[in-house]
């Protein structure tokens, strides 16, 4: 077997290019292609567009679907889900990025 080129690699470790199509990204979290829409229009994530058009999605998008389900399943309203989505995603950002600084700050 060849070793994978370093573009592919790339792709496979980030979690951010768009791998999925909507048939099996709604597959993969056992929900309906018009869940994954209205994620899409309550702007929980917006996915990117394959040249003919069609809806891709990424694995971080795949986790945050994942996440509105759970909330949805547990009686959450779709636009709830989201923002509480949207707001745990911002403060696992700021939390990433205070200890960021504060590791900067340390002294040698």
């Amino acid at each position: 077997m060849g070793s994978v080129p370093s573009a592919s690699a790339d792709k496979f470790a980030d979690d951010d290019y768009p791998a999925y199509s909507m048939g099996r990204a709604a597959e993969i979290l056992g929900v309906t292609p018009a869940f994954l829409r209205s994620l899409g229009t309550a702007k929980l994530i917006e996915p990117q567009r394959s040249s003919g058009g069609h809806r891709r999605y990424s694995r971080y998008q795949l986790r945050l679907a994942a996440r509105a389900r759970e909330l949805v399943d547990q009686g959450t309203g779709l636009e709830s889900a989201c923002r509480i989505i949207i707001l745990e995603d911002q403060l696992a950002e700021a939390l990433r990025l205070n200890a960021e600084l504060a590791k900067r700050d340390e002294p040698a």
